[in-house]
């Protein structure tokens, strides 16, 4: 079976597709630092958005630390959102900016409102930044959680592995 064409409002953004694994570091000040390795897939299937879905297990034992999935969405020209469910019961409905560079992008997104059910964490706010360059993806992320102020809590680097 054959994979359907991009969408015209995701073609720009095929660079995206594929397989990313690296490793990161987190840290904030209500947990001890940690490291992980992650990996990202993001695949599409002929609509107007990319499928995102996201995995991490710490860098020492191995074990599973967070999930998440979603949709990247393009509604104009340098526009961007992404839709991400976490399994801890954290919706967040980002937006921002995408400029093009010559093998990727700078994307910075903002979530102004965390949506969570009665049991989750308290998160309010999320910044997420990524910059793809050719076959490496870097991004941090900060956010307002637990009484905290806006606050790096995520940064990693990962490599194509696969489209």
């Amino acid at each position: 079976m054959t994979s359907p064409p991009l969408h015209p409002d995701t073609a720009p953004f095929a660079f995206m597709l594929g397989t990313w694994r690296g490793r990161g570091d987190g840290s904030y000040p209500t947990i001890d630092d940690f490291g992980y390795t992650e990996e990202i897939t993001i695949g599409h299937v002929g609509k107007p958005f990319l499928a995102y879905s996201q995995k991490t297990k710490h860098a020492e034992t191995g074990q599973p630390l967070h999930a998440e999935s979603g949709y990247w969405r393009f509604p104009a020209p340098g526009r961007v959102e992404l839709v991400i469910a976490h399994p801890t019961g954290l919706l967040e409905s980002l937006s921002g900016t995408v400029q093009l560079i010559d093998d990727g992008a700078n994307i910075e997104l903002t979530c102004p409102d965390v949506v969570t059910t009665a049991t989750a964490v308290d998160v309010e706010r999320t910044v997420r930044r990524f910059r793809f360059d050719g076959d490496s993806v870097s991004y941090d992320l900060a956010m307002a959680a637990v009484g905290q102020p806006l606050t790096h809590h995520l940064a990693a680097t990962l490599h194509r592995v696969g489209d």
